[in-house]
Order: C-alpha cells, then sequence, then structure tokens
C-alpha cells in the first residue's frame, strides 16, 4: 500500500513538472535590425544563440528585436526570462515599456552581467490576436551584449526558472566573493605573521578572485569602459595562475622550473587580456584564456604524480580538485567563451574554485589543529623536563645543603678548636708555667685565671644564636664584666641605643667584637687608672650616599695612654686587626676631658633587615 502511494505521488509530480514547463515557450528567434558601428546595418531574422561578439567582434553597436507573443489565454500576468540581455535595455510589449536596463547609450550600466525576469501585465496583452515584443539594445564590444533566448509564460512558471538562474550565476557569485575574502583576509594574515609562501600565494589569488565575482554582478562599475574591461581579465588571468601555484605548494610538489613556467604563462595571458581590450581584438583574451590550459594541464600532472609516491589522502584530495577545475576550465572555455553561447548556460570555473577555497579551509584547520597537538606535546614534554630537572634540583640541593652543614659544622669545630687554643689554651698554659714557678704572685696567678675564665665565657657565648642582635652580644658582655670592674672600683655608663638587626653579626664577628672590648676593658683596668667608663653604641643611617655603620666607642676618665702606646703598641694593633677581620675601622684617640676613647666604626653592607 505504501509503495502504490509513493508510485503515485512520483506520477503526480512528474506530471505537475512536465505542466509546468509546457506553460514556458522558448524564443529563439526574431526579426532583428543590427547596427554594429563602421558596418552597414542588417535587417532579417537572426538566430538569437548568435552572440553579437561573434558576429561583430571589437565592434560596439545597437539592435532592435522583434518577436511575436502567442495571445492571451489566462487572466494570470506574464513573465519574460531573458538569459542574457545588455549592455542597456529597453523592453516594450505592444507599444508600451515593461522595462529598463540602465539607460540606451550609456555604457556605465551593464545588463548583461545577470538573467532578468520582465513581468507583462495581463491589460497589456491583446487576447484575439498575437502580441509583439521589442527589445532595443545598446552595446558595447567585448561585454556580451545583444540578446539571448527569450522565455515566455505565466508568472508562476517562470520565476522558478528565474530563481535557478540567479541562484547559479547571481547568488553563488555573491557567496564566492564573501568566501575568497573571508578567507583571503584569514590566510593573508597567517602571512603576515609567519611569511609563509602557501598562505601569500592563496591570500593574492583569493582577493584577484573576488574581482572576478564582483564583476559577475555588479552592474554599473564606477570605472569606465573597456579599462574595468582589462582589469577584470587580468585578475581573473592571475587568479587562475595562482590557484595552480597555491595546488603544488599546498602539496609540497613545487619543483622551480613548474613555478617559473605558472609566473611566465601568468604575465603571457594578462598581456593578451590587456591587448585584446586596447586593441579591440576578443580573440587575444581567449588565446589569453587558452594559455593557462596547460598550466593546469600541467599542475594536474604534478599533483598526479606526487600523489601516487605517497601523499596519502591530501593528496587525493587535491587531486580531484584539480581534474574539477581543468575541467571547468576547459568547457568554459570551449562552450562558452569560444561558442555561440546563448545565455542558458553558466560559468563552471567559479564553482570549480571554491573547491580549493574549501581545501585552504580545510589545511588552515588541519594546520592549527597540527599546531595544537605540537604544543600540547611539547608542554608536555618540557612538563616532564622540568619535573626531572626540578628532581635533579632538589636532590642537588638537599646534598648541597647537606655538605654546607656538615661544612658549617666542621667549620664551627675547628673555629671552637682554635679559640680554645689561642684563647683559653694560651692563657692555661701560661697559668701552667705561673704555677710551676716558686715565688710567683697569687695577685697574678688570680689575673690570670680571671683572663682564662673570660675566654671560656666568651668562647661559649659566641656558640649562642643572637639573631643579628648586637644590643644582646652588648648585654652579654657587661653582665659578664660587671663584678670585675665593680671590684676595681670602676663605674660602668652604658649608652646603648636603639640597633637594627646586623646580618653580618656571626659567631666568629661576635667573639672579634667581644675580645676588642674585653682588650679595651683590660686596659683600663690595667693602665688608666680610671673610675669611670662610658661605652656608647649607635646607629649611623649612611646618608648623603655613605655606607649605613654601628658605632661602638668606649671613654675612660684615667690618666690616658702615651702617644707612643696609640700608635704602636702591641694591643692597640692586636685590636685594630680584630677589627679588620671583621672589615671594621678601629681608632684609639684621647677623650674630649681627658682619658683614652677607643671607637670601633663598622660599615654593614646593605641594608639592614
Amino acid at each position: 500500500m505504501v509503495w502504490c502511494r509513493l508510485a503515485l505521488l512520483l506520477v503526480l509530480c512528474c506530471t505537475a513538472g512536465l505542466a509546468l514547463a509546457q506553460e514556458v515557450i522558448t524564443l529563439d528567434r526574431a526579426q532583428a535590425s543590427l547596427r554594429p558601428d563602421g558596418l552597414p546595418p542588417r535587417v532579417g531574422e537572426v538566430d538569437l544563440s548568435r552572440r553579437w561578439d561573434i558576429d561583430f567582434p571589437g565592434r560596439d553597436g545597437s539592435a532592435t528585436y522583434r518577436m511575436a507573443l502567442p495571445p492571451r489565454s489566462t487572466p494570470e500576468p506574464m513573465a519574460l526570462l531573458f538569459s542574457r540581455v545588455g549592455n542597456q535595455v529597453l523592453v516594450q510589449v505592444n507599444g508600451a515599456t515593461v522595462q529598463r536596463l540602465g539607460t540606451l547609450g550609456e555604457p556605465r550600466f551593464n545588463a548583461a552581467k545577470t538573467a532578468y525576469m520582465v513581468t507583462v501585465p495581463a491589460a497589456l496583452l491583446h487576447a484575439d490576436r498575437p502580441n509583439e515584443l521589442t527589445v532595443e539594445v545598446t552595446i558595447q564590444r567585448q561585454r556580451w551584449g545583444g540578446l539571448s533566448l527569450v522565455r515566455y509564460g505565466t508568472q508562476a512558471a517562470v520565476e522558478p526558472l528565474y530563481a535557478e538562474h540567479r541562484r547559479w550565476r547571481h547568488f553563488s557569485s555573491i557567496v564566492f566573493a564573501v568566501s575568497l575574502t573571508v578567507m583571503g583576509g584569514l590566510v593573508g594574515g597567517l602571512w603576515w605573521r609567519q611569511r609563509d609562501a602557501l598562505y601569500g600565494c592563496f591570500s593574492v589569488a583569493a582577493f584577484l578572485g573576488v574581482v572576478r565575482n564582483l564583476d559577475q554582478v555588479w552592474p554599473d562599475v564606477p570605472v569606465p569602459w573597456p579599462l574595468w574591461g582589462a582589469i577584470a581579465a587580468v585578475c581573473y588571468a592571475c587568479h587562475l595562475a595562482l590557484i595552480c601555484r597555491f595546488a603544488l605548494l599546498a602539496l609540497g610538489a613545487a619543483p622551480a622550473w613548474a613555478g617559473r613556467a605558472i609566473y611566465a604563462a601568468m604575465a603571457l595571458s594578462s598581456l593578451l587580456a590587456v591587448a585584446s581590450f586596447a586593441f579591440s581584438v576578443p580573440l587575444f583574451w581567449t588565446l589569453g584564456l587558452a594559455v593557462l590550459v596547460p598550466v593546469g594541464v600541467g599542475s594536474l600532472a604534478i599533483i598526479v604524480r606526487a600523489t601516487l609516491r605517497g601523499r596519502g589522502r591530501f593528496g587525493w584530495v587535491l587531486v580531484v580538485a584539480a581534474v574539477i577545475a581543468v575541467g571547468a576550465g576547459i568547457y568554459d572555455l570551449g562552450f562558452i567563451r569560444a561558442s555561440h553561447s546563448t545565455g542558458l548556460r553558466f560559468s563552471t570555473m567559479p564553482h570549480a574554485i571554491f573547491v580549493f577555497v574549501l581545501i585552504m579551509a580545510g589545511l588552515v584547520a588541519e594546520r592549527y589543529s597540527r599546531s595544537v597537538a605540537d604544543y600540547r606535546a611539547l608542554n608536555a614534554n618540557l612538563a616532564q623536563r622540568v619535573a626531572e630537572r626540578e628532581q635533579q634540583l632538589h636532590q642537588a640541593f638537599g646534598a648541597l645543603q647537606t655538605q654546607q652543614q656538615e661544612q658549617a659544622v666542621l667549620t664551627e669545630r675547628q673555629r671552637i678548636m682554635r679559640e680554645i687554643h689561642d684563647g683559653v689554651g694560651s692563657q692555661l698554659v701560661g697559668l701552667l708555667s705561673m704555677v710551676s714557678q716558686r715565688g710567683t704572685d697569687p695577685a697574678v696567678l688570680e689575673e690570670h685565671v680571671k683572663q682564662a675564665l673570660d675566654e671560656m665565657r666568651m668562647a661559649v657565648d659566641s656558640l649562642q644564636p643572637v639573631h643579628g642582635d648586637l644590643i644582646a652580644v652588648l648585654a652579654t658582655l657587661r653582665y659578664r664584666l660587671q663584678p670585675r670592674l665593680q671590684a676595681a672600683g670602676v663605674q660602668v655608663l652604658w649608652d646603648v641605643s636603639q640597633l637594627p638587626p646586623l646580618p653580618q653579626l656571626s659567631p666568629q664577628s661576635v667573639l672579634q667584637v667581644q675580645r676588642i672590648l674585653l682588650e679595651a676593658f683590660t686596659n683600663v683596668l690595667k693602665h688608666a687608672r680610671a673610675t669611670e667608663v662610658a661605652v656608647q653604641a649607635r646607629w649611623e643611617s649612611g646618608e648623603e650616599g655613605a655606607t649605613p655603620a654601628v658605632v661602638l666607642s668606649l671613654t675612660d676618665n684615667g690618666v690616658g695612654l702615651p702617644s707612643e702606646q696609640i700608635v704602636g703598641g702591641h694591643g692597640v694593633a692586636n685590636m685594630q686587626s680584630r677589627a679588620a677581620a671583621i672589615g671594621a675601622v678601629l681608632r684609639v684617640e684621647a677623650g674630649e676631658n681627658g682619658g683614652t676613647r677607643v671607637v670601633l666604626h663598622w660599615p654593614i653592607k646593605g641594608p639592614p633587615p
């Protein structure tokens, strides 16, 4: 039952299509008056399949065509379908004007670029006798002027035919022009960034193709004829040649001689195009197009050969596209350009070229996808290498940290051994020597014991972490020495201002500062006969480009030191060497109110934390 319904529907569709076709008649002959410039007029019946440029090559002119239309048999409006008419047109039915296309004799407008449907009101048509159709045209050379086949029928029957013409000749050219503009701009941007010859070649070819497609649908180009004809022809020739070059570059099978041959053919074809419009010889432009046929065939042969050698699926896609393009080019040259085209045929080359637009889009997408995949693989590889390197650095850092810790322990151990040997050890050796001698003064022994204890205490204090706090170091030293100074009747005045943390305050520097101050206090107790000692500590911020520094000073009110002892004394030299060991400068000078003043100027490298 279902199959019967489908069969019945098919029969009805076929019957409707046949009836629609029978409602439209084709007018292929007319009584004409042809008036080419420079030649006598021709009057008589003409075949509308003939083209003006074939009968009168290189000549302008005008023509009047008269045809008989059947009597009106229906109240519906009728319509005329002009597959190609031009270049400027006046259409009359029974003496009444029904359509104007441009102004007769004004070459700015070219109606021959597309099909036209002219509605004929039923009121203008005779029902009892034939109707007269008159078409007046003015023609410019090499513009496909004249009149081709005319179709006549009801408006409802003609409209689908008109829509088909518009779809294949008008709308398709607009679509192709927009597509070429978009792809040309996109690929041109890629060429600007990457300077890839493939992108540059296609971008130029695309924009040249835009000119060609716009010429097919733009009836009133603001460029005088035949200059515009030469421009459009040169753009078309270069467009076709560069598409061949693009196909070879896309496949990576472009030998140097092939590129030179393509450019030579492009130059020759462009030269013939210019000569054709400059000297009004249409044959030159036909030869210019014929020159490009061997270029297309040769490019196809190179693509087929490279594909057979293993170019993969993309190679076969290019083979198919090249076959379509070469076939379309031969068809357009043989059946449209060089033959008696009726206007019912349309150029197939723009449709074939559009395949290359799709190929370019696919190529850009494929390259983008491949680039993304490559970047992802590269990022993964880099991440792996960074992870491996990070692990190696962690291992190396761990080993280095362990080595540094071991070295620090060893260094500290050696320092402690050296300090014990040089400080406490020497004191104990001297004390042992004095004990072994008879008659040694007990006071002297007591002094040496106290000095040995001071050395031991300073060595122990230097091991304590101070975190850059010099005030804590001074406080510890004050705590150690205060009993001895009080026992000797010496009053100590401590004037210590706020000091910032010092990054240079290492255990070694702490010990050196302690020994410098201890030596200074020892000199006060032994030689100065002072009753008061002032200890000051202040911070110099280093204004006007000076280096920041800590200044320690110890001033007594004793008898003072002789000048020769200040300059060359063993104790002073010892303190100065210790100061130099930590990067400081020590000077001994007379006090302002008598006595002696010891000043330690310790520059701090870099701002304190």
